[in-house]
């Protein structure tokens, strides 16, 4: 028995342009293997914080990522590193947001929460 792999499209808003990512791989990972250059690459670990994204829609699962990268303020509000993350449905992202400031933060915080 054989089991298919799932390609989901992965469009990053902010850069008008989307890749596409098997659902085994990071989106980080995804987007070099597409050669595409929508994402900022830092060290593909979690430790550095450069390839820090805004989720706005699709499902994922995520492996831990640090504190010190991603607080817990900005996980609600939908940031996340693009190399812990596994897409699980069509996805779409900005990217650019290794300095998200906290009152962009704070305000879509506030946004997602009122929805």
């Amino acid at each position: 028995m054989t089991s298919t792999l799932k390609v989901h499209r992965i469009t990053v808003s902010n850069r008008n342009t989307g890749f596409l990512c098997p659902e085994n791989k990071t989106l980080l990972l995804g987007m070099e293997q597409n050669a595409a250059k929508c994402i900022d690459v830092g060290c593909r670990g979690g430790g550095c914080g450069v390839c820090k994204i805004r989720i706005i829609s699709g499902d994922y699962d995520c492996k831990v990522m640090s504190k010190a990268q991603v607080t817990e303020q900005e996980q609600q509000a939908g940031y996340a590193l693009a190399c812990r993350v596994f897409p699980r449905s069509e996805m779409v992202i900005e990217s650019d947001c290794f300095k998200a400031t906290t009152s962009e933060i704070t305000a879509i915080s506030a946004s997602s929460q009122n929805q």
